[in-house]
């Protein structure tokens, strides 16, 4: 068994250091035979992607790091098995002497993980920071994320992650079998804020039950004091959400985080007779 990076999303607070730390690794150093100097600007071979998520007031921000996913059956060495290879390790290699001139490469990786140095005119990506594991140091991305968020380490003892994780683009995972496993993808939320507009105040306490009309899941929470609920990392599917209270009629919504998602906005209950 090889090595792999285990990649937590959940403890990601997006302050970049990884990216950071590999534009300090690899801008104006030269790690032959792993890889040429990487230019100054124009390439991230680990980036923070950052996305919005949600409506306002019900909004929340993830980071989703990503780097190239040194997959076992990688598609850029089907595309240049001459320049490209995997160490005994598992960490893919693009060979900066062998794959001089192959701007192919930049565009055989499905991840967006290998760019093009017009300066050097070569295809450069993520080493895995081969120079520094081989000299028994983890990659430096690793070595400064003040969370954990990215591990690095043999495969073996990373088991029962690998087991519970997601590949970054899971359509393609059976095919490329890729060595960064991630956890704690981010899904979908649906939320809200329950509130009795006629007594002027929030509705705290209420029953709120999440039918998953795709496939019949049911999901329950609570609102709080603020009459705000949540259903977090729920999947992109259609819902019935129903709102149940002490004193109030039962009121029955539906909403989708098919798209994206999802805030329901303030949902009033009427006072039974």
């Amino acid at each position: 068994m090889g090595k792999a990076f285990i990649i937590d999303v959940a403890k990601c607070s997006g302050c970049r250091n990884c990216q950071i730390a590999c534009k300090d690794e690899h801008v104006d150093n030269d790690w032959s035979p792993w890889a040429k100097p990487q230019p100054d600007t124009g390439q991230f071979w680990c980036r923070v992607d950052e996305k919005v998520r949600g409506q306002v007031p019900k909004v929340k921000i993830s980071y989703t790091v990503r780097m190239c996913q040194h997959c076992e059956d990688a598609p850029c060495m089907a595309a240049a098995p001459d320049a490209v290879y995997r160490r005994d390790d598992g960490l893919v290699i693009v060979d900066p002497e062998k794959a001089k001139g192959k701007r192919e490469l930049a565009e055989a990786c499905p991840y967006g993980a290998i760019f093009w140095n017009e300066e050097l005119a070569i295809p450069q990506k993520c080493t895995g920071c081969a120079h520094l594991v081989d000299a028994g140091e983890p990659p430096h991305c690793v070595d400064v994320c003040p969370h954990g968020a990215l591990r690095f380490g043999d495969e073996e003892d990373f088991a029962a992650e690998i087991a519970a994780a997601e590949a970054l683009v899971p359509e393609r995972a059976a095919a490329d079998r890729p060595r960064v496993h991630y956890l704690n993808l981010p899904k979908r939320f649906l939320a809200g804020v329950v509130v009795d507009l006629e007594a002027d105040e929030v509705v705290a306490g209420a029953k709120v039950t999440a039918e998953n009309l795709d496939t019949g899941e049911v999901l329950a929470a609570e609102s709080d004091g603020f009459g705000d609920f949540w259903f977090h990392q729920v999947p992109a599917a259609s819902w019935r959400v129903y709102f149940e209270a002490d004193g109030y009629l039962t009121r029955v919504l539906e909403a989708s985080t098919v798209d994206e998602d999802r805030n329901m906005g303030p949902v009033e209950l009427f006072a039974a007779e």
